[in-house]
């Protein structure tokens, strides 16, 4: 399958101040605060919901897709990114603006004073999709994640028009949403990913009941955290799927994209719904064990290992003959 990855392309940039915010506020002056935090660390990370799906599906051997728009400075991320599998001809670079930017610093007490810059992730919304269609020689489906809103949109309205298979994943933009636009970007998906907040913002905003968008959208995903994930479709039975066991928690950051990522590959290469979850539960855990969303190793021994732990030798079967 010829997969696109459409979200919001960022860098991270995390800093930790060794005191506390609270420490440095005048209670009187809070109307004319003026502050600058003398910082010990700098992590600078890459991140974006595009890339980090794009990444998870590289790991496993594709080659998606990605679309979105970056700036200038996105040489280094573009170069990892190929090094990883991604197709990245499609990215969209800004004459005027950087890649987007989240900027955040952490105290002591894990308070947080954060920033971020919308940037060239704005200009999404001028990505035509038919060109990038044309290019790779047809698009079999298109994920439409969180990005600039109008770009979403968009996204979906030609995905209708040309009559490409999509998949609706707008996670953190569901806030800034509302339900006119939720509803366009979610009817007549062929998949639709949230986690359950998500499904119940979806729902409240758009005037949806739960029955009503399984009519609308072929295949609903819900990520249970911990739990899992469930897999709905109209007149046949759910699917829940647990996750394997955890090393370790050291970061849940991207554990979404992770699982999108192993899903995704899963129907790339033709397994079934329930493997296909088993699948991105399996990439969702390598995820969790590692801080940042793109520092994970997938080493093939290892993996078919714990996923045959977790869901039997049948199928890690099917798995092994499909991973590279």
């Amino acid at each position: 399958m010829r997969i696109a990855v459409a979200g919001s392309i960022a860098t991270d940039h995390l800093t930790t101040f060794p005191g506390r915010f609270a420490d440095q506020l005048v209670a009187e002056q809070l109307h004319t605060v003026s502050l600058s935090f003398l910082v010990d660390t700098l992590d600078i990370r890459r991140g974006g919901v595009g890339p980090n799906i794009a990444f998870g599906m590289g790991s496993l051997g594709l080659r998606p897709i990605l679309v979105g728009a970056a700036g200038a400075d996105f040489d280094e991320y573009r170069s990892w990114l190929e090094r990883n599998g991604v197709d990245t001809q499609s990215v969209h670079i800004s004459e005027t603006r950087h890649t987007a930017r989240f900027m955040c610093t952490t105290d002591q007490d894990h308070n947080q004073i954060a920033s971020f810059y919308t940037g060239a992730m704005a200009e999404a919304r001028n990505i035509e999709l038919k060109p990038i269609a044309d290019r790779v020689g047809g698009l079999d489906l298109v994920l439409i994640g969180a990005d600039d809103p109008q770009g979403m949109v968009r996204h979906t309205q030609e995905c209708r028009t040309r009559g490409y298979a999509f998949a609706a994943d707008p996670s953190q933009q569901l806030a800034r949403l509302e339900g006119d636009d939720i509803r366009e970007i979610v009817d007549g998906a062929a998949y639709l990913f949230t986690n359950e907040y998500e499904a119940a913002l979806i729902e409240t905003k758009t005037g949806w009941s739960a029955e009503e968008i399984l009519t609308r959208v072929g295949t609903r995903v819900t990520t249970l955290g911990a739990k899992g994930v469930r897999i709905q479709r109209k007149g046949e039975p759910d699917i829940t799927v647990g996750c394997p066991a955890e090393d370790r928690k050291a970061d849940p950051t991207g554990v979404g994209d992770g699982f999108r990522a192993g899903f995704l590959a899963g129907l790339s290469w033709d397994l079934d719904l329930e493997r296909s979850a088993q699948l991105g539960c399996m990439l969702a855990t390598l995820v969790i064990e590692t801080v940042g969303t793109q520092e994970y190793q997938l080493r093939r021994s290892s993996f078919l290992k714990r996923f045959e732990a977790a869901y039997g030798a049948e199928a890690a079967a099917e798995v092994r003959a499909k991973l590279s």
